[in-house]
């Protein structure tokens, strides 16, 4: 018996948005799930160090008059052809402004997740996933176009602030074209209209 050709496709694509609510739902732990280069990256929850240290930079921000610092959102950036290519949750952040009622708009209809473009900088502190922060994160807000980001290195014992984003043709090549870097503990410059960062909270006690 002759087999009957197949003209559907097997497998529709699938949304990342709704990959990682399927993912969370499956479980047993809670996670913080992203998607970052096409792949689901799944992350248990930071301890009290890793969490207190992002308090802290964020409320040194604020204290220097940054508006709009905060900790929690997630952000998505679109693909070329329409869809997702990333879905990001920076430890903590500044935005360009207050979401407006078109921000909301694209949240709600993103199931949750804000426009990358609101990001003017976003901070990640390593944890167990330190690779992804700095090696797959530090791409996709360099191919997102997002000015200023933020990483401290707790293994490394090393704070770093990146600026200039060069996104390029290839989103796996982005980078930043400027870096400063100081050992954690002290003071990291930022570029202007930032303060320096003192690191120090984010030293193991």
């Amino acid at each position: 018996m002759a087999a009957v050709p197949v003209t559907e496709p097997m497998n529709e694509p699938q949304d990342p948005i709704d990959l990682l609510v399927a993912l969370q739902r499956a479980s047993h732990a809670p996670l913080r799930a992203e998607y970052i280069e096409g792949l689901p990256v799944l992350t248990p929850p930071a301890d009290h160090h890793h969490n207190a240290g992002a308090f802290q930079l964020t409320v040194q921000l604020t204290s220097a008059g940054v508006g709009f610092a905060g900790l929690g959102n997630g952000y998505c950036a679109g693909a070329r052809d329409g869809g997702v290519r990333t879905l990001v949750i920076p430890d903590f952040y500044v935005t360009r402004r207050e979401p407006t009622e078109l921000d909301e708009a694209y949240r709600r209809a993103h199931k949750g997740w804000y426009s990358i473009e609101l990001l003017a900088l976003a901070g990640e502190i390593t944890s167990t996933n330190h690779e992804t922060d700095t090696g797959s994160k530090y791409r996709a807000y360099a191919a997102a176009g997002v000015p200023v980001h933020v990483v401290v290195h707790r293994q490394e014992k090393k704070a770093y602030a990146f600026s200039g984003p060069v996104p390029g043709e290839d989103p796996a090549g982005a980078r930043y074209a400027t870096r400063a870097e100081v050992d954690l503990g002290r003071r990291l410059p930022l570029p202007a209209p930032y303060p320096e960062l003192d690191t120090a909270p984010l030293l193991e006690g």
